[in-house]
């Protein structure tokens, strides 16, 4: 067996079967998709099934990729998430690059499923925080890191004891030992749910504060850095969010070029890099995320303020009322 694509789940039922079948329409032959379900009170395990997917007990996705690599046979995991589309190609580009290149350890761009043009920029940013950290604080979203089996099970598999970010974790410590590559030959394509239940705001918040915190303190083990659930869909609709995200893409198209000219020098080097070379890119980089950051927060302390003025306005309902 070449790959294993390995898919953590939970109440999946209506994101699963447009997976599956993206799966399904792929020009590769020899892979196993196992669904490691963390007990959905859905009809998950059945549609996995029927897809003729192999489902084992999960957990958090931590846990649930762990039991996925214990059931594989494939020389490559492919680790995914329920919600993400592969585009036509995917599995046959990702193994015949890593195959090709003698890569252990990889990740590819990531493209949103979704029309709105900020959801292209902050995907455009994510994109390129990954490619600037290749080789400094090398990083990947676990709905796509594929990695060697046998790099998977010298390193011990996922951390499963990390509350938060055991993705950005597993490949830190991979990367130990075999170089983080990023793929020219594959995309995928993401959900935008998460922003549509986090909001666009608090998830680029939430991004900025987990990087902080595990640059400084480390790993994330309970929910005092951030939580899961946050408010509902934060759309920006104001000219000043406007404009200010303009001027955000116009300087991340600008970076992102530069970057990506960059990292094919440095390919075709070997991977060897100069860290005065990258240093400037990094600091670019760094200052629009301070830039993004200070913007979050000062909107936030207009939105707190906003509702202040709403409570104080509040009709008071009196002693009698409520009888």
């Amino acid at each position: 067996m070449k790959v294993s694509v390995i898919i953590p789940a939970l109440n999946e039922e209506k994101t699963l079967p447009r997976l599956l079948d993206s799966v399904k329409l792929q020009d590769f032959d020899d892979y196993e998709v196992i669904v490691a379900d963390a007990h959905s009170k859905d009809r998950t395990r059945e549609i996995a099934a029927g897809y003729g997917c192999r489902v084992v007990d999960g957990g958090l996705p931590g846990v649930g990729r762990n039991a996925g690599a214990a059931a594989a046979q494939g020389d490559f995991l492919f680790f995914l998430d329920a919600d993400v589309v592969l585009p036509p190609g995917f599995i046959r580009n990702v193994y015949t690059e890593m195959q090709d290149r003698y890569y252990d350890l990889a990740t590819c761009e990531i493209r949103p499923l979704s029309d709105y043009r900020l959801d292209r920029v902050i995907h455009r940013m994510m994109n390129l925080a990954v490619l600037l950290n290749l080789w400094i604080d090398p990083k990947a979203f676990g709905f796509c890191i594929f990695v060697t089996r046998r790099l998977f099970k010298r390193i011990g598999g996922f951390d499963e004891t990390i509350y938060v970010a055991e993705d950005n974790d597993f490949v830190k410590r991979a990367a130990e030992f075999r170089t983080l590559r990023y793929l020219n030959s594959a995309y995928i394509m993401v959900s935008i749910r998460r922003f549509e239940k986090e909001g666009r705001f608090s998830y680029l918040k939430k991004g900025i504060k987990m990087n902080l915190y595990r640059a400084f303190k480390g790993e994330i083990h309970n929910d005092e850095v951030v939580k899961y659930e946050f408010d509902a869909f934060d759309k920006p609709e104001s000219i000043e969010d406007t404009n200010f995200f303009n001027k955000i893409e116009t300087q991340l198209l600008s970076i992102e070029k530069n970057s990506r000219s960059f990292s094919r020098r440095i390919q075709k080097q070997g991977g060897m890099i100069d860290i005065k070379q990258v240093q400037p890119k990094i600091n670019e980089y760094a200052h629009l995320v301070k830039e993004l950051d200070a913007y979050l927060n000062k909107k936030e302390r207009r939105e707190q303020r906003h509702q202040r003025l709403r409570d104080f306005f509040k009709p008071r309902r009196s002693p009698a009322d409520t009888k």
